[in-house]
């Protein structure tokens, strides 16, 4: 294994060895098991990553079948291997990544233990990237997409099956990304000449393996730098309404993969403290009744001095019509705006996180009938009625919140959009460093809980 990526673990693993071989204090000379097994402890990586694969935890769950990552190989498999490595750059990778030379090495020695090892490690190495993606999850800012693929494609299972077919090509390939943009993406890497382009494209292919393979046949995507948010069913796009996003900082908006759970109609909006006390909002409700009820406030005050301010439902709500309840820990949902004047903004990062949407009412809707939760006439009536209601959604949609700052736009032309929260260089600089392995599933980064104030920049 490439000796950068041991610097990118807290505790290397020959530290760890080193660790289990110091005998405890107050132990007695005599050879226990415990110390004749860490005595036969491996001595480095490279020995130890026969065991350290087939361990359930590096396969990802404990209940399946562990199936072991160094299966025999032929070095007509193992060749076979090699071209899949040497022709990996179009898909964006990099073939110095995967031992390409070692391997090549052994495949000339014939059958061996060896090869068997170099071989599966680089078939592992190769699965993972074209599954999970390459970039690191550090690299990845403020992106809580939690990808299942690692469970449903598993690295010993892929290459059990690739050596009893013989089709080692055909079981990686199919781990790539089914939606059309990985394959506009892989088409203008292949035309590209300039590296800096080149670069952004391979970047932009690796978010595409961050998401689930396959998203379903029906959802919604939102696409952050472009203001767009697609309905999509098959792939092809039904309808599309700009958006409104997070202001770059702390209420920029974060990565996610969530689900609609339910459509409010004519939703109420309780007040962040932060303005109620913060911004005086609370005093000013209590102080003045008459402006209080123009614009929809009420407010309580409990025995202990605390305000509680809650908007009614109405023409100047602050979620406007509709929001699509979608619950996460970062607060995030869909919703409406009574500013609808700024969808006509071309640069449209005002939101405090949240994701205002044009067209709402319509969007919501369509969301009730999709998850067949109301029919139209039924959808129409409770929009229209002005109260608060709740429409369950039974066949729930996915929604994905992404970041490309190159895919197609939704005119169907392959675009680039402006980095508005400078995501791009932890993922460009990312590729130019040494693979990194045992790479987190999760980010370890700080969860940002959005108090959308949604008031409007002036």
């Amino acid at each position: 294994m490439a000796a950068g990526s041991l610097a990118a673990q807290e505790t290397a693993p020959e530290d760890l060895l080193a660790q289990a071989r110091q005998p405890a204090q107050g132990s007695t000379p005599a050879r226990t098991e415990m110390q004749a097994r860490q005595a036969d402890a491996p001595g480095s990586m490279e020995e130890a990553f026969p065991r350290m694969v087939s361990d359930p935890l590096v396969q990802g769950e404990y209940g399946a079948e562990v199936v072991p990552l160094v299966q025999p190989w032929t070095p007509q498999q193992a060749s076979a291997l090699a071209m899949v490595i040497r022709g990996i750059g179009a898909e964006g990778l990099d073939p110095a990544d995967y031992q390409l030379e070692p391997l090549l090495a052994e495949i000339g020695k014939g059958p061996s233990d060896a090869l068997n090892e170099i071989a599966s490690r680089a078939f592992v190495w190769l699965a993972e990237d074209l599954r999970d993606g390459r970039t690191p999850m550090d690299a990845r800012k403020q992106w809580f997409v939690i990808d299942p693929d690692r469970d449903l494609y598993r690295s010993g299972e892929l290459m059990r099956d690739a050596l009893a077919s013989g089709d080692i090509a055909g079981k990686l390939m199919s781990l790539n990304p089914v939606h059309p943009d990985y394959a506009r993406l892989r088409e203008a890497l292949a035309q590209a000449k300039d590296p800096a382009r080149r670069k952004l494209i391979r970047a932009n292919m690796d978010r595409w393996r961050w998401l689930a393979r396959d998203l379903g046949n029906q959802y919604l995507m939102t696409n952050v730098p472009e203001y767009q948010l697609r309905l999509t069913v098959n792939d092809k796009i039904i309808s599309t309404y700009r958006t409104i996003v997070g202001k770059p900082g702390r209420t920029a908006t974060p990565q996610l993969a969530e689900v609609v759970e339910g459509v409010v109609f004519n939703p109420t909006w309780t007040v962040p403290q932060s303005i109620v006390v913060g911004e005086g909002l609370g005093q000013k409700v209590l102080s003045n009744p008459g402006w209080a009820k123009a614009n929809g406030y009420k407010a309580t005050k409990g025995a202990n001095g605390w305000i509680t301010v809650v908007q009614q439902p109405g023409a100047g709500n602050s979620l406007g019509r509709m929001k699509l309840e979608m619950p996460n820990e970062h607060a995030i949902f869909l919703h409406d705006t009574p500013s609808r004047h700024l969808f006509a903004s071309d640069e449209r990062a005002l939101s405090h996180g949240c994701i205002r949407t044009e067209r709402a009412l319509e969007l919501a809707i369509t969301m009730a009938i999709l998850g067949r939760g109301a029919s139209k006439e039924e959808a129409v009536e409770i929009a229209t009625s002005g109260k608060y209601t709740l429409v369950p959604i039974q066949k729930r949609l996915p929604v994905y919140i992404t970041y490309f700052t190159m895919a197609t736009d939704i005119d169907g032309e392959l675009a680039t959009f402006s980095d508005i929260y400078e995501r791009d260089a932890p993922v460009l600089a990312s590729l130019d460093l040494p693979r990194v392995q045992n790479r987190a599933r999760t980010t370890d980064e700080e969860i940002i809980v959005i108090e959308d104030d949604l008031r409007d920049a002036p």
